[in-house]
């Protein structure tokens, strides 16, 4: 019951609506994307390569610096970054929707690059905020800020994501079409930045200690350093500082493993999440199933073993929770392999995905929650996209080449899905070694 009353703080619904915002893009450059140039006839190989956009996921952590320091005019330093990420997307929806995939292919990709590039830096101002909202000594809160967020992306992902689907099956709308119902949906998403409550951290203290420090670095003498040397300092601050404090706290050697670890705990199942659409399409099941199942039944499962693994991460710790969910990401994995064997059946088809919400679920929630326990709240934005971005990297990154692998294994969608089973086990071997640093993190940040 303890742990239950976690959930009724009103920070977490606040958390929860971002994490819409959050998973919703994936939509209009995944799923959505991906039936469009289907049904235009795209190989699997080529449709596979077009989600090389989702790289810049990877790489967010490159302009992340910039969002811990500088402020976008209105709603503070989180809320301004999330508003206007969230209108370039729907202004980029708005342009999807007037072009058709067989003439415009190139503008199709450049629009969906942009919608991925400021779903990236939505995402950095999102997870910073859900950082900063919760204190530091609210340990329950925050594996149940991790829950609620988890919540939230598989709701813009899953349960919003269904919509286009069935639209396009019951009015064979065009899928440009759709992409003017996309923007809608992320417009009444927006409304909400607008009454959200604006984190207070005060970040004056390190930052002034960061400052003078580069500024000693750069030759200052006294209490007066050039004009230069202000901006360089400003510069190695902005920059370097979020990195440098993170291996100067962690240690290098530390630093490194977790860095590792993260980026090859889910690679296995960004695989089978790449070619998963299309392997239900060649599979024989319609565009109403597939959105029924994989995007509403996948929703609510996910929302139920959200609450559940955030509940079960305060009760037995973020290790057992990231165990857990790895040893279930791979048997998932399997039951994708039978699911090739045994064809179109519906029973299996909501079973695999029951099973494959929960490891998603949870692995999420535990990943979350280790990923914000090793956040400096003064660079929570650059820290955190460091970290995440490394998960995506090697979730996207690698996961391109995984229409390839299908292809070169001449369709054999069950040995594809018992590859990418055995792919989770190194990063268990990681988890093993790293056991007593992220137990001794846990009890720091309680």
């Amino acid at each position: 019951m303890q742990f239950l009353q976690s959930f009724l703080d009103k920070r977490l619904f606040s958390i929860f609506v971002f994490g819409i915002a959050s998973g919703f893009p994936w939509v209009m450059i995944g799923s959505v994307m991906t039936a469009w140039l289907k049904d235009e006839g795209l190989s699997r190989t080529d449709i596979s390569l077009f989600g090389s956009i989702f790289a810049v996921y990877a790489i967010n952590f490159l302009w992340s610096p910039l969002l811990d320091r500088l402020k976008v005019p209105l709603l503070g330093q989180r809320r301004g970054w999330i508003l206007a990420m969230q209108l370039c997307i729907i202004g980029s929806c708005l342009l999807m929707s007037t072009l058709h995939a067989t003439s415009s292919l190139f503008h199709v990709a450049l629009f969906g690059l942009v919608i991925a590039l400021c779903s990236a830096t939505q995402d950095i101002a999102i997870d910073a905020y859900r950082i900063d909202i919760i204190e530091n000594n609210e340990r329950e809160k925050l594996a149940a800020g991790s829950s609620m967020a988890t919540a939230g992306w598989w709701t813009g992902y899953g349960g919003l994501g269904a919509l286009p689907f069935f639209i396009a099956d019951w009015t064979g709308w065009a899928w440009n079409d759709i992409y003017l119902l996309l923007a809608a949906i992320m417009s009444g998403i927006t409304l909400f930045t607008f009454v959200a409550k604006e984190p207070i951290v005060d970040r004056t203290a390190q930052l002034s200690q960061a400052t003078a420090y580069y500024e000693k670095v750069l030759g200052a003498k006294g209490a007066s350093p050039t004009g230069m040397q202000k901006i360089g300092a400003w510069l190695f601050v902005t920059i370097a500082e979020p990195f440098r404090e993170f291996f100067q706290r962690n240690g290098v050697r530390l630093a490194l493993s977790l860095l590792l670890f993260i980026f090859l705990f889910k690679i296995g199942e960004a695989f089978l999440g790449r070619m998963s659409l299309q392997f239900y399409i060649e599979l024989g099941f319609s565009k109403s199933e597939i959105g029924g199942y994989s995007k509403l039944l996948n929703w609510w499962v996910t929302i139920v073993f959200s609450i559940l693994g955030g509940i079960m991460t305060m009760r037995y710790g973020i290790y057992r929770g990231l165990m857990i969910a790895g040893i279930a990401m791979a048997s998932s994995n399997l039951m994708f392999a039978l699911m090739a064997h045994v064809g179109p059946d519906k029973t299996l088809f909501a079973l695999t995905i029951i099973v494959d919400g929960f490891t998603a679920a949870w692995g999420t929630v535990a990943m979350v929650a280790f990923i914000s326990v090793m956040c400096n709240r003064t660079f929570s934005a650059s820290q955190y996209a460091l970290m995440a971005s490394l998960s995506v990297a090697g979730k996207n990154l690698l996961a391109s080449g995984s229409g390839y692998l299908v292809d070169k294994l001449n369709g054999d969608w069950s040995t594809f899905f018992i590859i990418t089973a055995l792919m989770v086990i190194p990063s268990l071997l990681f988890l093993r070694g790293i056991k007593k640093y992220i137990i001794r993190a846990e009890q720091q940040a309680g």
